[in-house]
């Protein structure tokens, strides 16, 4: 079934593109520049757009068209449950990913890159300008500092405020955020084998800090790694100011 349906009491303004199969909400409320991908589901009171605010100016000049601003983008099969809210970009489009979910009051920030099958559970804040990695899951209320980023297919645990950067692969939790682990039920979902669990965790446990050192392309494991695992460690290694996460201690080889 791929027809638009958009709630009587919702509000759909000017500059706003909607994909097939879309679903909003009541009360929802989508303001342009906004692109919504296929098959999107966007619950009730959800709020898409707003001119981001600008510190340094007296009032936000965006509300007048004379300070320019960016789009918000959300990919396909993406659900944004009740309450979610997501602001225009400032200098790049604020973009969601495909196959996403954002539980009830998700909030995301001006600017902020969110990727693929993310799970952005409820009560969760991502501030301005921060990064989220494909497949990283977010448990309840936790929140991400302006300009952070967090490593795909890592698991942040509820109510932890990530000041300092999330590597790919691993469990970070607890105030100030620190990394206990590799997040093992995250990466076998993923179909990572457990040859490459095992090479993820002592890579892991041999680091001072939660930068994941390189890994050879080849070295045994599934395979899964050639595509995914060295991308991800080219991202984390190559962050610009990067401020790791520290550990917890000396992770479990693997958590069963």
């Amino acid at each position: 079934m791929d027809a638009t349906r958009v709630h009587e009491t919702a509000f759909v303004g000017p500059g706003v593109a909607l994909g097939a199969g879309v679903v909003v909400g009541p009360f929802a409320v989508l303001l342009g520049p906004a692109t919504v991908g296929d098959h999107v589901w966007v619950g009730p009171g959800v709020h898409l757009g707003g001119a981001p605010e600008m510190s340094s100016e007296r009032r936000n000049r965006a509300w007048d068209g004379d300070l320019d601003h960016h789009a918000v983008v959300v990919g396909e099969h993406t659900v944004l449950r009740d309450g979610v809210v997501v602001h225009h970009g400032s200098w790049r489009p604020t973009t969601i990913g495909s196959h996403c979910q954002l539980f009830s009051r998700a909030y995301v920030a001006h600017d902020v890159v969110v990727g693929d099958r993310v799970t952005l559970s409820a009560g969760v804040s991502i501030g301005g300008h921060a990064t989220v990695r494909d497949g990283a899951n977010l448990g309840l209320n936790a929140s991400v500092h302006q300009r952070r980023s967090v490593g795909a297919l890592a698991m942040v645990g509820m109510g932890t405020p990530v000041t300092r950067d999330v590597p790919p692969f691993v469990q970070a939790y607890g105030s100030p955020v620190r990394v206990h682990a590799l997040n093992a039920v995250g990466l076998r979902r993923a179909g990572v084998g457990d040859d490459d669990l095992e090479r993820l965790a002592g890579l892991l446990r041999a680091d001072g800090v939660a930068g994941v050192a390189g890994v050879e392309s080849g070295s045994g494991g599934t395979g899964w790694h050639d595509q995914t695992i060295d991308r991800e460690l080219h991202w984390w290694h190559t962050l610009p100011d990067r401020m790791p996460a520290r550990l917890a201690g000396a992770p479990a080889v693997v958590p069963s």
